[in-house]
């Protein structure tokens, strides 16, 4: 009875931990991972800003429309001698107070305001688009990532396997050699074997924790620890229906944040030659003022305070007219320079174009030889397994060696290793070419 009770108080923490290990654990699928990175990517983030930036300099263009206002206040004393009223000089001091309200609006400026605020709002529109190019950018660096967690996956778990099958042959062989139906030597090959597999198995785990790692990183997760992702169901993945370059680029130019980004680039640079010839036009603004002043001097008498801001107030309106006729060429320049860039924002455009069409086009053959390689996998798999089977039957029954086994069994080991790595290759390859077309990254 107390033994019953010490293995119930021994077992008992074991399983609360690993209760608690498996609920601390989350799983995350691939669009939990691109939704959190998104979120948390410093990349991302800055892009964030740079729109939020834009915005300001939208708002600030659209307040050159309207007319600044300012108010000022002046104290002035005046000591010695001085001309006075009565244009003779003395030694006098004087008080000047004085109060201003002032307002000025442009009227016309050769439409540089109308552009400048067209050019800012095009600025916002480009800075959006580089936001959502570089959540496509992290998007395709997640998911890349998640694959390579599950190719390393399937490696380790072919790793185990063959671990358990080496770990069966060693007890079995132990047996056969106790019961003098097989040599020591057979004993010792098949044990290096399992050592072997133990050492493959633990590279396998290595590799699969710097994936994770890899991906935890991308994710700005302070430690990999904890962090495990959810294994999609792959085995109803089919092949075919990979398209063509040319269809796949004709959407991609469509709806891709980098070249969208460029095209308006284009439009604010065709925008920018118009605001450099404006410095052609004259210029009118128009200006108003409100003012009043208080003076006093120490050789007479004057009106008290409120009465000499009463009497002394005035108004004033204005216009004002500015003519260029030479500003020493700096217009000229100025609007060839503008010319020059939008010449250049051009190659720029069409250099954005070509790279993704050979992006396109990149990742077009690599799903081709993927797919390839997928289904020579699958059928190389599928032989070397078989082969492996009629192999450990014939030498459970005598008619093979352990050397013939474990050539035989690496065979199908390296083709199942094959097989993983080619499956997910084509996986994410496949996923490219769509997310290319405008889809979403999602298995």
């Amino acid at each position: 009875m107390q033994s019953r009770v010490m293995k119930k108080l021994i077992t008992l923490p074991a399983v609360l931990f690993i209760i608690m290990t498996a609920t601390a654990q989350k799983q995350w699928s691939l669009s939990d991972c691109i939704n959190y990175a998104i979120e948390n990517n410093l990349s991302v983030r800055r892009s964030q800003l740079t729109v939020q930036q834009q915005e300001n300099e939208l708002s600030t263009s659209k307040a050159r429309r309207m007319p600044g206002v300012s108010a000022g206040a002046s104290q002035n004393f005046s000591f010695g001698r001085g001309l006075t009223a009565q244009n003779t000089y003395d030694n006098t001091n004087t008080t000047n107070t004085s109060f201003s309200v002032g307002a000025d609006m442009t009227l016309f400026q050769g439409f540089s305001i109308r552009n400048g605020i067209e050019v800012s709002r095009l600025n916002l529109e480009a800075a959006t688009a580089d936001l959502e190019k570089a959540r496509d950018d992290i998007r395709v660096a997640v998911a890349k990532s998640f694959v390579q967690i599950l190719f390393n996956k399937e490696i380790l778990q072919v790793a185990r396997n063959q671990v358990s099958i080496d770990s069966v042959q060693v007890e079995r062989i132990t047996l056969m050699v106790q019961n003098g139906k097989a040599s020591l030597a057979e004993l010792s090959a098949q044990k290096a074997s399992l050592a072997q597999s133990r050492l493959s198995c633990t590279q396998a785990r290595n590799n699969l924790n710097l994936a994770l790692l890899d991906l935890t990183q991308l994710l700005e997760l302070a430690s990999p620890e904890g962090f495990d992702i959810e294994v999609p169901d792959v085995d109803a993945f089919r092949t075919g229906l990979l398209g063509n370059p040319e269809d796949i680029y004709a959407e991609a130019v469509a709806v891709k944040p980098a070249i969208r980004s460029e095209e308006i680039r284009l439009n604010s640079a065709e925008r920018n030659i118009s605001i450099a010839k404006s410095n052609y036009y004259p210029s009118l603004s128009l200006s108003a003022g409100l003012s009043t002043n208080y003076y006093t001097t120490s050789s007479r008498s004057s009106d008290s305070f409120g009465s000499q801001l009463k009497n002394n107030f005035g108004q004033s309106i204005g216009l004002s007219l500015r003519i260029p006729i030479y500003n020493r060429l700096s217009t000229r320049n100025g609007v060839r320079s503008a010319q020059i860039s939008y010449m250049n924002q051009q190659l720029q455009l069409e250099n954005a174009r070509k790279s993704l069409y050979k992006e396109i086009q990149q990742a077009y053959y690599n799903a081709v030889a993927s797919e390839s390689k997928y289904v020579s996998s699958t059928a190389a798999e599928a032989s070397a397994r078989e082969a492996f089977d009629i192999m450990e039957a014939k030498y459970e029954e005598g008619k093979a060696d352990i050397t013939d086994y474990n050539q035989s069994k690496g065979r199908w080991i390296e083709a199942a290793s094959n097989l993983a790595q080619a499956r997910y290759d084509f996986l994410y390859q496949t996923k490219i070419l769509d997310f290319y077309r405008g889809k979403d990254l999602s298995f």
